[in-house]
């Protein structure tokens, strides 16, 4: 590299006392694809962030040296207004969560907009029609309706695109992309990708990629840096880091994939199903343009003519792009949805949902759920005993308090948390926790009311390579214990291999797809299903 774009030297960033980046030192060199790799708490967002100095708080040493062809910065010790000057001009972000990024009160055609008026100087007329072309090149159907759209009215994609179409608006030299596909379903992830490849060599730009997926960087970068506790363990091009890496710690993610550890055993024929639904049908109200709103709803059909069933210690996974009806299956499953909603049948260990608190109540205890993000999905304001213990206080709360802190910390220490690990571990808060801890507090909770059926969302979506591969390994030990059945819903095809023993499709709420893991995953008929599993 003769003359590279940014040039990092012995970066340290530290809050406090405490160093959380220490010396990293990298290259990027114009045009060029570099993947940042590493768990959450290696240092990848914040080395980023403070690139762009947008770290409150923090003190930041050493050097990053931009070259923009004319002249060469140090982007650590410019004047505050000459470095406003190139974020988002020449240097650009996309970050982890559009709908967190973007202003809830514009539509995004403004978001857009508004950066080319300041960037570039044009007339609002231009700037307008500038967002609308720049949505047109992210692929973005309808580009003049969707800019007048605002972030709530779009799907995840589409606000992934938005943000790009804004990081692109004054053609950057360098995008910073922090975690651009987290949220996104395998195939729109793909999407996001190669929209990502297309941009960066038609505009000749540079890309630094933050994530924790390491299929998205074997398919995407030229080279990879890895990332632990602060600190630049190693570095090199994409095959030499995938197909040799040195670092244990390289070799540890690269081991991460999640392994196959179910009871393979057929099911017994005459043993009920845990979960099983007939011609199950949902259908949400809408409102009908013109005069005949006043009098009716229309109706959107989110799932129609879904037939499954799980057997006891079985594992159902459920597939299917972002709006597919894999959410309304699962709200379906857990008796959610009011009856007008919901035609066909569900049954959960041969009963039916009554929609009545009272007369639901024990067979809420049948059947848990584990959420997608252990943070949203745990009180803030509760302990850890306080929430663990929730579900005994509900379906069992003729026991003593001593004894319910018993059975908590038995739960806990099943999902592998003591209080010799965590000292006062019940009197602890959600946010103590890292997210795989988190998510096995979120596991603890559901299991301690002795559940025959776990309704899983996406439970290690949000979290790193080797963590979720411990979660998964902590749900296929308590299925072989306690013969629990599972319904998993996900995008991760790798967890759906490892977990589940027979896989629906789901498509526009209709299964195109039904069979045995080992052959939908294998060989499967349905052009969707292939497609899917190519973008995975």
């Amino acid at each position: 590299m003769s003359t590279p774009l940014l040039q990092v030297e012995n970066l340290h960033v530290a809050f406090g006392p405490k160093t959380v980046v220490e010396g990293v030192s990298l290259l990027i060199a114009p045009g060029e694809k570099l993947a940042l790799v590493g768990e959450s708490g290696s240092g990848k967002t914040v080395t980023a962030l403070a690139l762009l100095r947008l770290l409150h708080g923090a003190r930041v040493e050493g050097q990053a040296l931009f070259n923009d062809g004319q002249q060469t910065r140090d982007l650590l010790a410019l004047p505050e207004r000459e470095l406003r000057g190139l974020r988002g001009d020449d240097i650009a972000m996309i970050f982890q969560e559009p709908m967190t990024a973007l202003n809830p009160l514009m539509t995004v055609g403004e978001q857009i907009a508004e950066v080319i008026r300041l960037k570039r100087a044009v007339s609002p007329a231009e700037s307008t029609q500038a967002a609308i072309e720049l949505l047109a090149r992210t692929g973005i159907p309808e580009p003049e309706r969707r800019a007048g759209a605002y972030p709530h009215q779009l799907s995840g994609g589409q606000r992934q695109r938005a943000m790009i179409a804004m990081a692109l608006a004054c053609q950057p030299k360098l995008l910073l992309a922090d975690e651009p596909t987290t949220a996104l379903d395998v195939s729109l992830r793909g999407q996001i990708l190669d929209l990502l490849g297309d941009l960066q060599r038609a505009n000749g730009m540079a890309v630094l990629l933050i994530t924790h997926d390491l299929n998205l960087v074997r398919r995407f970068a030229d080279r990879v840096a890895v990332m632990q506790h602060g600190k630049l363990v190693e570095q090199g091009t994409t095959a030499s880091i995938f197909g040799a890496p040195r670092h244990p710690y390289t070799q540890k993610l690269m081991a991460s994939k999640p392994e196959r550890d179910v009871d393979e055993r057929p099911p017994v024929p005459s043993a009920m199903p845990a979960l099983a639904a007939q011609n199950l049908r949902v259908v949400y109200p809408t409102p009908l343009p013109g005069i005949r709103g006043w009098f009716k709803k229309g109706e959107f059909v989110a799932l129609h003519g879904a037939e499954f069933a799980i057997a006891p210690g079985r594992t159902l996974g459920v597939i299917g792009e972002s709006g597919s009806g894999k959410s309304t299956l699962a709200q379906a499953a857990l008796g959610l949805l009011p009856r007008k909603q919901v035609g066909g049948e569900v049954q959960v260990a041969g009963q039916r949902w009554q929609l009545k608190a009272a007369a639901d109540k024990p067979l809420r205890r049948v059947v848990q759920v584990v959420f997608q993000d252990p943070f949203s999905s745990l009180s803030p304001r509760l302990t850890v005993e306080e929430i663990v213990g929730e579900g005994l206080l509900v379906h069992a709360p003729e026991g003593p308090a001593p004894e319910r802190a018993t059975r908590v910390r038995a739960a806990l220490a099943e999902v592998g948390l003591s209080e010799a690990q965590f000292p006062n571990l019940l009197a602890r808060y959600p946010h103590e926790f890292s997210g795989g801890q988190r998510q096995r507090i979120a596991l603890a909770r559901a299991l301690i009311v002795e559940p025959q059926l776990l309704v899983l969302d996406e439970p290690t979506s949000a979290l790193d390579v080797t963590i979720q591969k411990q979660v998964l390994a902590l749900l296929q030990k308590f299925q072989k214990e306690r013969a629990l059945s599972y319904l998993l819903i996900t995008h991760d095809v790798d967890v759906v291999r490892a977990m589940a023993h027979e896989v629906i499709v789901l498509k526009d709420g209709a299964v195109v797809e039904a069979g045995s893991a080992a052959r939908v995953l294998n060989a499967a008929q349905h052009p969707y299903t292939r497609k899917l599993l190519a973008a995975a």
